[in-house]
């Protein structure tokens, strides 16, 4: 006999699950205390990687329920979301969102709901990668210099260029200039470029 399971998230611990609880029992699931999970976890930890989810996926078993109130307590994006319900699916459960007017998303119509919500989700990232690289195109265009500032003036970064062709180790200067070795690279790098360019 299937059995009905419930998991109900919150982000931080001012915050309750109760409600969500009462609204799936009010949506007509009958969920056995011990099979209500519960837990305090930020929706941008992906889903297996919750203590509580990880506990739950332990207890289920093909033919039975998962009820959650809404698609963002399974995941932190539609790709986390749509990767748990594959998972779900996988073991032979059957996953109900009440947001979604309690459709079965392992079902064909939860399936294309899920299609449909990955494709949104791709297109927003889309749409802001464009906006990001053209904002990066017009600040560019405009003269502004891109990146994080450097943390080594023009003069600074001059001396240790001299100094690594003198052979001057990396660990040397970047403990006497108080940056990471990395940093050392990077003024190396942009001088290779720059002489690349010309």
């Amino acid at each position: 006999m299937a059995r009905t399971f419930a998991y109900c998230r919150v982000s931080t611990v001012d915050q309750t699950t109760d409600n969500q609880v009462q609204e799936i029992e009010a949506a007509g699931f009958a969920v056995d205390a011990k099979r209500a999970i519960t837990e305090t976890v930020s929706g941008s930890t992906p889903a297996m990687e919750r203590k509580g989810f990880a506990r739950l996926m332990d207890k289920l078993e093909a033919g039975d329920v998962l009820v959650v109130t809404k698609l963002d307590r399974l995941g932190r994006n539609a790709m986390d979301v749509r990767s748990t319900v594959e998972a779900l699916a996988a073991e032979g459960v059957r996953v109900h969102c009440l947001a979604l007017g309690g459709v079965d998303l392992t079902s064909a119509a939860g399936k294309m709901t899920m299609g449909v919500i990955a494709a949104v989700a791709e297109f927003e990232r889309d749409l802001l990668i464009e906006r990001t690289q053209s904002g990066l195109k017009r600040a560019k265009a405009s003269g502004k210099a891109l990146g994080r500032p450097s943390t080594l003036s023009g003069g600074q970064q001059d001396i240790i260029r001299q100094k690594r062709s003198q052979g001057v180790s990396l660990g040397l200067l970047a403990k006497e200039y108080g940056v990471s070795r990395a940093a050392i690279q990077r003024v190396e790098k942009r001088q290779v470029t720059r002489c690349d360019s010309l």
